[in-house]
């Protein structure tokens, strides 16, 4: 289990098929901001009001050149499902053997309410032009999870 990149360290390569059978990888943002987003669940509450979120401010994200790809466990058919339902217009990679979430380490183990399990850990990587880490969002409100993104962007 890989530890979680830091502020300054090289983001971990990575390859993954989209919700159109598209291989994406991170060689293919070199150059541009990257919000590399790690979410639980397709079509879950948390994750629909997030993916809505970044999809209602695509244009501020684009307008500040930042490109985003979400990843979660699911196949590529639920990305399928929930790209079309809520018109997501970002890539959404299926990672069901978990290399990409652990490459990130936002695989691992959740606790909620007292009950253990292992999960993907809700996260959020800014990876700059340069391929270097410039932000993790542990945490991030899924609500408001495009202006943090923004936020962070440097000058």
């Amino acid at each position: 289990m890989a530890d979680m990149p830091a502020p300054g360290d090289l983001a971990p390569a990575f390859e993954g098929i989209d919700q159109t059978g598209a291989t994406v990888r991170l060689a293919d943002f070199a150059g541009k901001p990257l919000a590399l987003y790690f979410y639980p669940k397709d079509d879950t509450p948390g994750c629909t009001k997030q993916a809505c979120n970044l999809r209602d401010h695509t244009g501020d994200l684009t307008e500040a050149g930042v490109a985003v790809v979400g990843v979660s466990a699911d196949p590529v058919e639920s990305h399928e499902r929930f790209a079309a339902k809520y018109d997501l217009p970002f890539p959404l990679l299926a990672d069901p053997e978990h290399e990409i979430l652990e490459a990130y380490g936002a695989w691992g183990e959740k606790n909620l309410y007292g009950r253990k399990s292992m999960g993907t850990k809700r996260t959020t990587f800014l990876i700059g032009a340069d391929g270097r880490v410039i932000h993790v969002f542990k945490r991030p409100k899924t609500d408001r999870h495009a202006e943090e993104i923004l936020a962070k962007l440097p000058a």
